[in-house]
């Protein structure tokens, strides 16, 4: 098995919106994308392309938090919001906003802040749930297990 190395040309074809963004700062969006999906050997994820994909949302979730976007070359930039969570509701006198996290984990609600987050909470699903690893039958002479 290997690791992802990223790849900006790849990144850039598939999230096209953050074209203006500092090749260099989404380069570093990726290293810490890395913090949220192990991209070492010994990684849950032993497909490098499942692996490439997973790493790729998580960095565009990073970067639109950080920098936003710009959508598409005829919009002006959009840029990161301070907001946190859903948008609830919304009123135009006065300007009014609110937000909920409606999700039941706190991970769950950051990941749901971006639609990229939010492709990355779901294709990972798999990969989140807990890995059962039998123990050994001979548990020794001070941890015998009880026979009724």
């Amino acid at each position: 098995m290997t690791v992802v190395v990223f790849n900006q040309t790849a990144f850039l074809a598939r999230y096209p919106e953050f074209g203006s963004v500092d090749p260099t700062a989404i380069g570093l969006c990726f290293d810490e994308a890395c913090l949220y999906c192990n991209n070492t050997d010994s990684s849950r994820v032993t497909d490098i392309n499942m692996r490439a994909s997973l790493l790729n949302m998580a960095t565009a979730h990073i970067v639109a938090l950080n920098f936003g976007t710009t959508g598409s070359t005829n919009n002006p930039a959009a840029p990161p919001t301070p907001l946190v969570g859903r948008q609830s509701s919304v009123s135009e006198g006065g300007v009014h906003v609110s937000v909920d996290m409606m999700s039941k984990s706190e991970a769950a609600s950051w990941w749901n802040q971006t639609k990229y987050g939010a492709a990355f909470w779901r294709a990972s699903a798999s990969y989140r749930t807990m890995l059962y690893v039998p123990g050994s039958a001979n548990v020794g002479p001070f941890f015998r297990v009880p026979r009724w």
